[in-house]
């Protein structure tokens, strides 16, 4: 008998976070447990309510989510295990019988809300903004009266559950747009390297003097490794400290990566390993020949020779 397994997400149903869950092979035909916001996500996972949880971690428009970062950078006990990606458009909905000029106030979730600015200003410029916990929770709130507003920003599934009018389509200000959702599980050993791996960190620069960051950056760029993101969040104690999440290409098990977090650990007072995980995309990883393992296992092997006294071959 299979054991049944809890996934954590942002709901209800009809979330472009539901959309990254879907996406799981693993998590199909196990029970999917809709919550209100990224803390509790992950607080079900921390305390075994949960075996993971999908969350929105960057946005290609508003970069990353800021929630997501603090959380994953004060939460110890966590584990990325795997990132998706979903292509994010947006519909503005109504209860039936209200027309576009109807409408003066808007609910939205923030990120939502950011992603539109350009189609509000031109069509609905004076407006306002009242926010809501989820894509979905803004169109629920219009349809039972909790949110005082006329027509809500959604995904276009949305409709698919529930009778709103839709007053627009592709609102969006950019048909590129993008979210990256992680699925989060507490600490476990990464998985095996694919080729087409990532690996996550947070960061702590030891203090704030001239050459700091360019002192943590040289540790990847040293040994050949790409940063996909550098995002900088406060660390809260006072001003001017901060931590850097980063994104960098290949695989803990990676000769070279390894390398490089050793140099991070020994840089640094805070590193927190958020974990090694298969890239959205699968693309491998490319790197100069200088770099690969071998080279750093032949670099290794020499100094031991040297410490141990042995003749350097010609």
């Amino acid at each position: 008998m299979i054991e049944r397994r809890t996934y954590s997400y942002l709901g209800p149903a009809g979330t472009f976070t539901e959309a990254a869950l879907d996406q799981v092979p693993e998590a199909r035909g196990h029970e999917w447990k809709p919550v209100h916001n990224v803390g509790e996500a992950l607080a079900d996972v921390l305390e075994g309510r949960s075996d993971a949880a999908m969350i929105a971690i960057e946005n290609s428009i508003e970069g990353g989510v800021s929630t997501t970062l603090d959380a994953l950078a004060t939460k110890p006990g966590l584990r990325i295990v795997g990132e998706y990606l979903v292509k994010v458009n947006f519909v503005l909905v109504a209860n039936p019988g209200i027309s576009l000029d109807d409408v003066t106030v808007i609910a939205a979730h923030p990120v939502a809300y950011a992603q539109c600015h350009s189609w509000l200003g031109a069509h609905l410029p004076r407006h306002a903004h009242v926010p809501a916990a989820s894509n979905v929770a803004s169109a629920l709130g219009i349809l039972d009266g909790t949110l005082p507003a006329q027509a809500a920003i959604a995904a276009p599934g949305i409709v698919q559950h529930h009778e709103f009018e839709v007053l627009a389509e592709n609102i969006g200000d950019n048909d590129n747009a993008v979210t990256r959702f992680v699925l989060v599980a507490r600490t476990v050993a990464p998985g095996e390297p694919t080729g087409a791996d990532k690996t996550s960190l947070i960061v702590e620069l030891p203090d704030d003097r001239p050459g700091a960051l360019l002192e943590m950056l040289e540790q990847f760029s040293t040994r050949g490794i790409n940063l996909s993101l550098i995002e900088s969040r406060p660390i809260g104690d006072e001003l001017g400290r901060y931590r850097f999440v980063l994104d960098a290409d290949g695989h803990i098990q990676d000769e070279r990566m390894a390398d490089a977090l050793l140099g991070i650990r020994r840089f640094s007072p805070r590193v927190v390993f958020l974990g090694s995980y298969p890239r959205a995309d699968r693309r491998i990883v490319q790197y100069p020949d200088r770099y690969a393992d071998e080279i750093f296992v032949e670099a290794r092997d020499w100094l031991r020779g040297l410490i141990a006294g042995e003749p350097e071959e010609g």
